[in-house]
């Protein structure tokens, strides 16, 4: 291990991942690259390519939206694996003999969507002995499961929506029990796949016949499928950060997601593409409310037993009432991400978040805790 090592913690950026939030995966990475101190850490940028492989990126790989492209991890870098209980990065190509490029200090795994912000890779950092940004295997799998998250959510005593989740033997054996329970809602409904983000595979059905086609196309996406009653409510939304020491996690001020453009929701085009959607901040709700709100984000975070960081979506609806859409573990993470830009207009600077999230991970145990 270098002399430098040992006076610069080594911090591994790990994106992209076998999803298809990919793309999203390198936009937040790109950004946080941009902002880490190199002075304070020795980085390390790891792509995961869409096959699963772990490569050392190289410095031409792009992690902007180019016009209309998103997006990918070069594949051709150097090939990585860390095994399990090493804590160590091992560089391996044809015909080579493997090479050690240190232990890592800790990874910020600027991650979404399965095999990546659902627990497998937090499982896998786990069993190598690693840090890392962010919260731990439980936390990460009922964060990315809609069904089980409003479960563990409405268990704490927060209020959710109504949903039926939709299982891949139900909507194959039994479509017209599960069609029936879906009418119950009411029209229209959002239809979801269960584990995924960024608004992949997500659409509005105003009756049966756009249903079945809603579901058939969330489930490409998933197998599990959540579809939920629409909400007459403004989308707003709070993040939360995990304080050091015994100290509660603090909330930020909320922000209000307001979409235009043409788009009937908060879809993915919208999120990443187009200019439809602007965040005002904070909110232009009552003080009151605010308080309830922040208080309620923080008591959802506590209910997951996340760490780190999250976000908290809301509902709040003109007669007064706030309703948890769903917390999100790892949100968007690029500078003009919802999430950071609550986080500066609260007095934490992006540059700041980035550092405060490694630092947070460096001083947590590994193992159970």
């Amino acid at each position: 291990m270098s002399e430098q090592h040992e006076t610069r913690p080594r911090v591994a950026v790990v994106f992209g991942g076998r999803n298809s939030e990919h793309s999203v995966s390198l936009l937040g990475a790109g950004s946080v690259l941009d902002v880490i101190d190199r002075s304070k850490y020795e980085v390390i940028p790891v792509g995961i390519a869409q096959d699963g492989r772990w490569v050392l990126v190289s410095d031409r790989q792009r992690y902007a939206i180019e016009g209309r492209e998103l997006p990918s991890v070069d594949a051709e870098g150097t090939a990585l694996a860390l095994p399990s209980g090493s804590g160590t990065l091992v560089a391996y190509e044809p015909s080579r003999v493997p090479e050690e490029l240190g232990r890592v200090d800790v990874v910020f795994p600027v991650m979404h969507g399965p095999f990546a912000e659902d627990g497998t890779l937090q499982g896998l950092l786990e069993m190598a002995g690693v840090r890392y940004v962010g919260s731990g295997v439980l936390a990460s799998a009922v964060g990315m499961d809609k069904g089980y998250m409003k479960l563990v959510l409405a268990a704490a005593g927060l209020p959710v929506g109504p949903y039926v989740v939709i299982r891949d033997r139900d909507w194959r054996t039994d479509r017209q029990r599960v069609l029936k329970e879906v009418e119950e809602l009411g029209w229209p409904v959002f239809v979801k796949p269960a584990r995924a983000g960024s608004s992949q595979g997500i659409s509005r059905a105003t009756d049966l016949g756009e249903l079945e086609r809603a579901v058939e196309f969330a489930r490409e996406h998933d197998p599990k499928v959540l579809v939920e009653a629409a909400i007459d409510g403004r989308e707003i939304e709070c993040a939360v950060l995990e304080s050091p020491g015994d100290e509660a996690p603090r909330a930020s001020l909320a922000g209000e997601v307001m979409v235009a453009g043409g788009q009937d929701f908060y879809d993915f085009e919208a999120k990443y593409i187009s200019d439809a959607t602007s965040v005002a901040v904070p909110a232009d709700i009552p003080d009151d409310v605010a308080e309830s709100l922040r208080a309620m984000a923080v008591r959802a975070f506590e209910a997951l037993d996340c760490e780190g960081l999250a976000r908290v979506d809301f509902f709040y609806t003109p007669d007064g009432r706030l309703i948890v859409n769903e917390i999100n573990t790892m949100p968007g993470f690029t500078a003009t991400s919802v999430a950071p830009r609550l986080w500066a207009a609260s007095g934490l600077p992006y540059p700041e978040l980035v550092d405060r999230l490694i630092q947070l991970a460096l001083h947590r145990a590994t193992g159970l805790r």
